[in-house]
């Protein structure tokens, strides 16, 4: 009875629900509205970067304060690639893609090692080398004047990237929703259940026979060649990199992004990200010198009410509305069967 069941219950978790039919209905709505695609691709590349943070952080537990480190290899990695290989974007962020995952694979026999403590600690020491590393290459990495003179080939050989960002966003969009699928595959499949085991409690997770630091090692790495593809986007969107790509303040905004959206719920990077970028333009156009205190405060507001009741908001409106919808059909049904009695 119970393998039964077990397979029916991941399948009805794995089935999309109106709620997420609507929000990428709305997200690739916005290609309609040119005036935004600038900000817009921002948003994207934001939301893909928090995803990546949210992998660790959210199923596996691993706490990171220096997961730039990954977005600014990517970074630097497709900013290269284009200079001196080839400009073709597709090509670039499998190279960036490629170069994170063996840097995040490299990385994780460190940071797995220890409490939390000591990872928070290591990851933050290995964003800080890669920043000291491509400060002082500036032979290859441009130094503090930046990775200047990239030029990108046409998407796919046919679409130019433009001043108005239609083709950005459009390319980041698309690469975005393209890996939350896989995300959203491996979360509900066996091995991410297997990784909120090892979140929950590690030590009955190995009990139970989970290879722990197996799987913390190979979903780091999915997460360092997510933060990596995320920073080949902003380089190949905006053809720039400087040196910020590896500073911790990216490491503490994607944080806030995630602890705004919640963690451990993958539309939580994304809503994050759409609403820490409305907040600090927002914030920052009323008082541009203050807009991180206002942040900070809407921050110790979101800790003292509970990361959870927005989320068991949005089940509870859910719940009402298929309920009513179900009892709407329903009455429906009835009426035609009685009618046609």
């Amino acid at each position: 009875m119970s393998n039964v069941s077990v397979p029916h219950l991941l399948l009805s978790r794995h089935r999309w629900r109106w709620p997420e039919i609507a929000f990428w209905l709305a997200a690739f709505a916005c290609l309609l509205m040119p005036s935004k695609h600038l900000i817009l691709n921002e948003i994207a590349i934001l939301a893909l970067f928090a995803l990546s943070l949210d992998l660790i952080l959210g199923y596996a537990g691993i706490v990171s304060l220096g997961h730039a480190a990954f977005l600014g290899a990517g970074a630097y990695i497709a900013g290269l690639f284009a200079i001196h290989v080839n400009g073709d974007p597709l090509l670039g962020l499998l190279a960036a893609a490629a170069a994170c995952g063996v840097l995040g694979l490299l990385t994780s026999f460190l940071v797995l090692r220890g409490s939390d403590l000591t990872r928070l600690m290591i990851t933050l020491g290995v964003a800080l080398l890669l920043g000291e590393i491509a400060n002082r290459a500036a032979w290859l990495t441009g130094g503090a004047d930046g990775l200047q003179g990239i030029t990108m080939g046409r998407l796919l050989g046919l679409f130019e990237f433009d001043l108005y960002g239609r083709t950005a966003f459009t390319y980041s969009l698309v690469v975005l929703f393209l890996l939350f699928l896989l995300a959203r595959r491996l979360i509900h499949s066996p091995f991410g259940h297997s990784l909120t085991a090892i979140r929950d409690n590690p030590l009955r997770a190995a009990a139970v026979g989970i290879p722990v630091k197996r799987r913390l090692i190979a979903i780091y790495t999915v997460a360092a060649v997510y933060a990596g593809v995320a920073g080949a986007l902003l380089t190949q969107t905006t053809q720039f990199v400087g040196l910020d790509v590896l500073s911790f303040q990216r490491s503490a905004d994607v944080m806030l992004v995630v602890i705004i959206g919640g963690a451990g719920y993958l539309y939580g990077g994304l809503i994050g990200a759409l609403g820490f970028k409305f907040l600090q333009d927002w914030l920052s156009a009323l008082t541009p010198q203050y807009w991180h205190f206002w942040i900070g405060l809407i921050l110790v507001a979101l800790v003292l009410i509970g990361r959870d009741r927005p989320r068991r908001l949005l089940h509870g409106v859910q719940k009402y509305v298929t309920n009513r919808w179900q009892a709407l059909t329903g009455s429906k049904a009835a009426g035609s069967s009685t009618g046609g009695a």
